[in-house]
């Protein structure tokens, strides 16, 4: 009897245990549900805001992986020409203290091309001219300078031109070329150097390798020129004299005068040329007169 009461307890128990957990299942399932729900509803801003950032990122290192842009610069070769108006005798000393001054820039930055000056028997017959070579960023700076130091020498500054080339295209074409007969070259030296091909073809190879290094080099040539150019701009300076004070009234003067000892000169070298064609026909004709008066004095 004890015994069946036990069974009919545990059976019991066990019923309701597994109602309870019936129960309380959907109600896990929904708290689960709204749990998952309430952590998705508060962590979307925060996902959203890490991929923002990510898309950020990965945008910003594809900017930096894309190459740089080349910016070329024109290359420019500068002619500077400067004129100057002094007192004749102080044209020279103008001249040395300009070379004086691009002299103390040293090579690298000025030198001398060339320096030409002439004087006459006048002041205002003086003149001369200085060629400098000049580093082409202080150039225009250094021009400015030889100006202001004119004026303590009484000159002023009466022209001033600069012309600019714009050699860019001539030098990346030059350059191009260059490459491209290099390469030529080496592949007809390779061609001598294995010995392939007739000899007839030998000595076409080796005629040309002489003509292209001969393009070669004059095109190296040029570009060292022409780079040259570039890096230094030439700077042309001329001196003239003024005119002196008072000459107004008598250049005039000493024009007519110099006019008048010409036109004196002109007539007596026409007298001189008559006399020369025309001499001998007076002399014939005076000595025919002097003929015939002589026989009629004889013949009375």
């Amino acid at each position: 009897m004890r015994h069946t009461l036990k069974i009919r307890y545990l059976t019991v128990t066990c019923v309701a245990a597994l109602a309870l957990s019936a129960c309380s299942e959907p109600e896990s399932a929904q708290d689960m549900a709204e749990v998952a729900q309430g952590d998705s509803s508060t962590s979307a801003p925060a996902v959203q805001a890490e991929a923002a950032a990510a898309d950020s990122a990965l945008a910003g290192s594809a900017v930096a992986d894309l190459p740089a842009i080349a910016v070329t610069l024109p290359r420019m070769a500068y002619v500077f020409d400067y004129g100057f108006r002094l007192p004749g005798a102080e044209i020279a000393a103008l001249q040395l203290r300009h070379a004086d001054m691009c002299e103390a820039l040293g090579p690298s930055q000025c030198m001398i091309v060339g320096m030409d000056g002439a004087g006459g028997e006048e002041p205002s017959e003086a003149h001369g001219t200085l060629e400098l070579a000049v580093a082409a960023p202080i150039a225009r700076g250094f021009v400015g300078e030889l100006s202001a130091v004119a004026e303590g020498f009484h000159g002023e500054q009466v022209s001033a031109s600069i012309n600019g080339e714009d050699v860019s295209k001539q030098l990346v074409d030059t350059e191009a070329q260059l490459r491209s007969r290099v390469e030529l070259r080496d592949r007809l030296q390779q061609v001598l150097r294995t010995r392939q091909g007739s000899v007839e073809e030998l000595v076409e190879a080796e005629r040309q390798v002489a003509a292209v290094n001969q393009e070669i080099d004059q095109a190296r040539s040029w570009l060292a020129e022409t780079r040259g150019r570039v890096q230094f701009s030439r700077v042309q300076l001329a001196y003239a004299s003024t005119t002196p004070v008072g000459s107004d009234f008598m250049s005039p003067v000493a024009g007519a005068l110099g006019s008048l000892g010409s036109i004196l000169g002109v007539v007596v070298a026409g007298i001189i040329l008559l006399a020369g064609v025309a001499g001998p026909f007076v002399l014939g004709a005076l000595g025919l007169r002097w003929w015939q008066r002589r026989k009629i004095a004889v013949a009375g």
